[in-house]
């Protein structure tokens, strides 16, 4: 597994990631030449694979994700699919800029039993010079249940 930024000098300076295009940021993280972030440690989840408008996550809900109720929350579902569907748009952002999520929706349709580990596929439908668009899922890797669905909408910024 990728090591994980335990402190802010771990993670790449915005200069440092401005030479990058997207796509290289991103399997940078798979090749562990840049730190994860540290919500994956946090929500339980890792950047499995990339490629240009994809992005896969995997992960497996734990007790520490769940609500009053015992089931995992939706902020786990909803983090997951925003990191999976934002990061599919990061695929396709141009050396020189950056990217941030403007809004998101999810779909819960099933609950996820806790101890199942499930994969998170965001793919983009656009990328252009101000807005990314993109959905994903994510589904059982043994049963490939789908347990919930999202899309999203980030802007796309030119730094230099």
């Amino acid at each position: 597994m990728p090591p994980t930024a335990s402190s802010p000098d771990d993670l790449l300076s915005q200069a440092e990631a401005l030479e990058l295009t997207g796509l290289e940021f991103m399997q940078s993280m798979i090749d562990g030449k840049n730190p994860g972030p540290p919500i994956s440690v946090t929500m339980g989840y890792r950047l499995h694979s990339v490629a240009e408008g994809r992005a896969e996550f995997r992960g497996t809900p734990e007790f520490n994700v769940t609500n009053p109720m015992g089931t995992v929350h939706g902020g786990w579902y909803g983090t997951l699919l925003d990191s999976a569907m934002a990061c599919a748009v990061m695929t396709k952002v141009p050396r020189g800029s950056v990217y941030t999520t403007l809004e998101y929706k999810i779909n819960i349709l099933r609950s996820i039993p806790l101890g199942v580990e499930v994969a998170c596929i965001g793919v983009t439908d656009h990328v252009g010079r101000s807005t990314g668009v993109a959905h994903g899922e994510i589904r059982g890797i043994a049963d490939d249940k789908l347990y919930a669905t999202g899309s999203t909408t980030c802007i796309v910024m030119k730094i230099v």
